[in-house]
């Protein structure tokens, strides 16, 4: 939930963030979530359609006035209306963004017991849609607008679904990123910029844009057939490609549902298909779902250059939480230094929020501490010890372009000192991951001698690889005791990289923790987190049909970036 403003203790910044507090007055802030966003009614008896509205659809649009009726009634003509409040600052509700989405829906609906199979498994996991949307509301209107633009089918602003439960910190074991899950290739292919600082892949409205290039540009290579186009996205041209010249070969037909692709791609556009038909018409599932605003929730804002996103917290109001989700490209404790000078905030914290950020000075901008200058140090060196430019050091010490650090003096550097966010750190720590070389791994084999303490999981975690993989060279079960002084066996494989489609396959992975939400299921955590149940059963020591519980803390190993 967005805080009201809450203006820097600097007299600068507190007269610019008084100005933009008074200016929002007039609005009325958005209200909470709803807690349940999903409920589950009694299943319509008839099959959905495509073209007739359902019984959902229209409770969704109608309204009862009650004005209007008194107005209407002979009874009550001659009573004098209430005094109604003052409405001038009640805005009206807008309309629900489902409705726009189902008129643009342009895929035709096929009866194949693919797509059955996985809108079961959908629809009897309302708590996963439910979570899903939750996290939906803050991009789909912004999605659904360019995909209008284009006049693409608004299908398409379902695959973020299938592709990350629109999760912008999803990160695969294929290295793949983002709502729309680039790898690091495909990703830089369509102008994804992917540094220290930031990732585009994560970027909500850069990697829009990409995602949306790449599919049109699969949709033209395959004759305008969407469904080998999205099966291409994700698999990559070049497979289907393949299947279809084989069935060519063969004179077999050459649609989607008779190609010979890979087993995830066999699934993924029957997920898309199965989703779609949910939201034609949820109520013929036992489903119904609460309004997503068809109004936009973000807004674009310039921030001039680099900035320090506390610092934005603090003039906007916003939590650093919030911030950080509206702009998870950003994995640092600032924005990048050479671009991009944009942020997204919600549209009702937007207002004066740009100006406020434009007349900032450097030393506002950017919290410092202090460097003492020791012997043989240059602008450019400190500049990297500390993660930032040349030029903003200079600027943050009134340097001209050729002026060098005296020994002993005091510089003004940037400070890191801010707490990210659980999944911002957890981005920096993919990037970060010791031990990348090109993105690869040198294959070797050798002993590992077993330390007082030591378990296969904490192992196979210091040498990056799977703890399966280690239990399996030696011949043992992962939740097999250890002694010091045992030796084992370990290796590791360079994990094989697809050079086209918006996924990889996997490699080995990096720890990380994962708190268990209330109706959270293994298999819905394995497929945010892009692992199997198998995998996190042996990661955790759990049996097959162990439960988990609200606030129990998960081990899981994801890849990292290359």
């Amino acid at each position: 939930m967005v805080k009201p403003i809450r203006p820097l203790n600097s007299p600068a910044i507190c007269l610019l963030a008084l100005a933009a507090a008074l200016a929002g007055c007039a609005h009325q802030p958005t209200g909470p979530v709803p807690a349940a966003r999903i409920a589950v009614v009694a299943p319509a008896a008839a099959a959905p359609t495509d073209s007739a509205p359902s019984a959902a659809n229209a409770a969704l649009v109608a309204s009862t006035d009650s004005t209007a009726v008194a107005a209407s009634d002979p009874a009550v003509q001659d009573v004098a209306p209430p005094e109604l409040p003052d409405r001038s600052f009640v805005s009206p509700i807008p309309p629900d963004l489902f409705v726009r989405l189902r008129g643009g829906f342009k895929l035709e609906d096929v009866d194949e017991t693919q797509i059955d199979r996985e809108l079961n498994w959908y629809a009897n996991h309302p708590d996963y849609l439910e979570r899903v949307w939750g996290r939906a509301e803050h991009y789909m209107h912004y999605i659904v607008g360019q995909l209008n633009a284009r006049s693409m089918p608004l299908e398409i602003a379902l695959l973020p679904v299938v592709e990350s439960a629109f999760e912008p910190y999803a990160y695969s074991r294929a290295r793949a990123a983002g709502l729309w899950q680039f790898i690091p290739g495909t990703g830089s292919t369509y102008g994804l910029k992917q540094d220290w600082w930031y990732d585009g892949r994560r970027d909500v409205v850069a990697s829009t844009r990409a995602a949306l290039d790449y599919l049109q540009s699969l949709h033209d290579e395959f004759n305008g057939d969407w469904l080998l186009a999205i099966a291409a996205y994700n698999c990559g041209e070049g497979n289907v490609e393949r299947a279809v010249r084989r069935n060519e070969r063969a004179g077999k037909p050459i649609d989607f549902w008779h190609l010979k692709l890979p087993r995830e791609t066999r699934a993924y556009v029957p997920k898309l298909l199965a989703m779609r038909r949910i939201v034609a018409d949820p109520a013929a599932y036992g489903l119904e779902f609460s309004q997503i605003d068809d109004s936009p929730y973000f807004t674009q804002v310039n921030t001039g250059g680099q900035i320090d996103l506390q610092v934005v917290s603090e003039i906007s109001g916003l939590s650093k939480d919030d911030l950080y989700e509206l702009n998870p490209a950003f994995h640092r404790w600032a924005t990048d230094p050479i671009g991009p000078y944009s942020l997204l905030v919600p549209t009702e914290a937007a207002e004066g929020l740009e100006q406020t950020l434009l007349s900032l000075t450097p030393e506002q901008r950017m919290r410092v501490a202090s460097y003492e200058v020791r012997k043989q140090d240059t602008i450019a060196g400190i500049a990297k010890q500390y993660a930032t430019t040349p030029e903003l050091l200079r600027h943050l010490n009134n340097l001209a372009a050729n002026d060098k650090p005296e020994v002993g003096s005091t510089l003004m550097v940037p400070s890191a000192a801010i707490q990210l966010p659980e999944k911002a750190m957890r981005a920096a720590a993919l990037f970060d991951r010791p031990g990348r070389l090109g993105g690869r791994r040198f294959a070797h084999r050798g002993l590992h001698v077993v330390r007082r303490g030591d378990t296969l999981f904490a192992i196979a975690h210091r040498l990056g690889t799977d703890v399966h993989t280690l239990a399996r060279l030696n011949n043992m079960d992962v939740n097999d005791p250890l002694h010091a002084g045992q030796r084992l066996v370990v290796a590791s494989r360079a994990p094989r990289a697809s050079s086209t489609g918006a996924h990889a396959s996997a490699g080995a992975g990096r720890q990380i923790t994962y708190t268990v939400r209330r109706g959270d299921t293994l298999y819905g955590i394995a497929r945010l987190l892009q692992v199997t149940v198998r995998e996190l059963l042996g990661w955790n020591g759990m049996e097959s049909g162990s439960s988990i519980r609200p606030g129990q803390k998960l081990v899981a190993f994801v890849s990292s970036r290359g």
